[in-house]
Parts: C-alpha cells; sequence; structure tokens
C-alpha cells in the first residue's frame, strides 16, 4: 500500500473545516453530531481523506456513545494503534494506514464477537453503498 502524503494546504483544499480538524488535527466531533452515528444501511466505510476501506456495515453498532461503533474492522483495513495519553487519559487512537489520519479510538467494551468499540468521528468516514468486497 503506497503512502499518501500532503502538505496541510493540500488537504485543507480537499477536506470540509471539520474534517480537517478531526482527521489531521486529531479532533473530536461533538457526540450524536455525526452524520453516520444513527446510520445503519449496507455498505462500506472508507477514510475520508484518502478513500482506504475501514469498516463493514455487518461490523457497525448502537453503542449509545454518540459516535458511530464497530466491533471490527475490515480484513484488510490495517488500521494503526498507537497509546494515546491526551486529555489526562489513556487510550488507543486509530489512524490510517494510508494517510496517518486519526479516525477516533478504540476500547475494550464492545459486543461479540471481539469484546472491542472502534469508536470513530463521522467526520473521518465516508460511506459506500453496497459491499465491503466492492471496493470503490
Amino acid at each position: 500500500m503506497d503512502k499518501i502524503e500532503k502538505s496541510a494546504d493540500e488537504w485543507r483544499e480537499q477536506l470540509s473545516p471539520e474534517q480537517y480538524r478531526v482527521t489531521r488535527q486529531a479532533g473530536t466531533e461533538r457526540p450524536h453530531s455525526g452524520e453516520y452515528n444513527d446510520f445503519f444501511e449496507p455498505g462500506a466505510y472508507h477514510c475520508v481523506c484518502c478513500d482506504h476501506p475501514l469498516f463493514d456495515s455487518g461490523s457497525k453498532f448502537h453503542s449509545g456513545c454518540g459516535w458511530p461503533s464497530f466491533h471490527g474492522e475490515l480484513e484488510q483495513a490495517g488500521i494503526v494503534q498507537t497509546r494515546d495519553l491526551s486529555h489526562g487519559m489513556i487510550r488507543t487512537e486509530l489512524t490510517c494506514p494510508r494517510c496517518d489520519a486519526h479516525l477516533g479510538h478504540v476500547f475494550p467494551d464492545g459486543p461479540p464477537p471481539t469484546g472491542l468499540r472502534y469508536c470513530i468521528n463521522s467526520a473521518a468516514l465516508v460511506f459506500r453503498p453496497g459491499t465491503a468486497g466492492d471496493g470503490e
């Protein structure tokens, strides 16, 4: 997988101010404000910055936390996990392996089969209808 690198100005041209704040500055959207929080159509969720496939709608669940939640990532996603000590908490940050976009965090309080809750900002995602295997 080829890494995508762009300048801050190039990312600002491509993304909305909210998408830029979340993905390039590790921001967080307000809870219950994102377009995919209560969205449950069949398809796949890709990185808003580089279109890398991340999650299948079959792993999405309603967690009540205010952000889209998934119990697992696509096998080919390869989401990068990094220890995050910001804001006085110990968390695991999730970033896109292709463009380093901040996606959200993962927590060990999700449902079976993984027991994980990938808590993802809607602003970091773009939805593609159909199935995850469709690719583009």
